[in-house]
């Protein structure tokens, strides 16, 4: 079931394309779904984890966890009153004013072409570029970790030159290799397991990018920057 947002005035600083309520699904019995409206971009992403912040402070929510320009709250027991509690998220999102995660650099030298580029020239078929000015584009860009997930330590990455845009592939690579770096729609990122893989392969990593041993197992966290470096290019 999906809540509809509701008619609330726009708070003063956000931007056109979020001047709307959020959308607010029920994913099971005590979860639940809100995504931001508007575009998939950094200024969504901040008001995510605004709301994250407000929403994880309630005594009746077990756990937040942020996504792409969405959030999915867990309560502690199955609420009595659903409608209460979409009430409260939507209030939540109104009541919420943009932060900035101030998260770490990374800089993760590639080994762009070679045997690991599997879709390169795919790549340059759908945006009519040469190898070299794709890859070109991806090392320029400054990209911000939006949200973990899919595998353990992967990060969303947006930031992604629209030259270089990508659609993921209707039927996934039976084997990617982990490390992959790879375009899929508007974002980028390294794959974190060998196996099936629906973005598109440009190059490959060696960067460890989660240790279970470690304090802290997931070299990204939400809001950092990330930036590649051509250790090589093999063209």
């Amino acid at each position: 079931m999906t809540i509809q947002p509701a008619n609330n005035p726009p708070r003063c600083d956000t931007p056109s394309n979020l001047r709307e309520g959020a959308r607010i699904s029920f994913i099971g019995a005590r979860s639940f779904l809100l995504e931001a409206p508007g575009d998939f971009d950094l200024p969504a992403q901040r008001l995510i984890w605004a709301v994250a912040r407000l929403v994880g402070e309630w005594d009746d929510v077990g756990e937040v966890i942020p996504g792409m320009t969405n959030l999915l709250a867990i309560l502690k027991e199955t609420p009595e009153d659903p409608g209460f509690f979409v009430e409260r998220f939507q209030a939540a999102w109104w009541e919420a004013r943009s932060v900035d995660l101030n998260g770490k650099t990374i800089e993760i030298p590639v080994v762009y072409g070679g045997e690991y580029a599997t879709d390169l020239a795919a790549i340059c078929d759908h945006s009519g570029l040469s190898d070299r000015e794709v890859v070109k584009l991806h090392h320029e860009a400054t990209y911000r970790v939006f949200a973990l997930g899919s595998a353990p330590g992967f990060g969303y990455l947006h930031g992604l030159n629209p030259g270089i845009y990508m659609p993921r592939k209707k039927v996934p690579s039976l084997r990617m290799e982990k490390g992959s770096v790879t375009i899929g729609g508007m974002q980028t990122g390294v794959a974190m397991l060998t196996g099936p893989n629906g973005w598109n392969s440009i190059g490959h990593a060696d960067q460890k990018m989660f240790d279970p041993t470690s304090a802290t197992p997931a070299l990204m966290a939400p809001g950092d920057v990330v930036r590649f470096l051509p250790e090589r290019i093999e063209l």
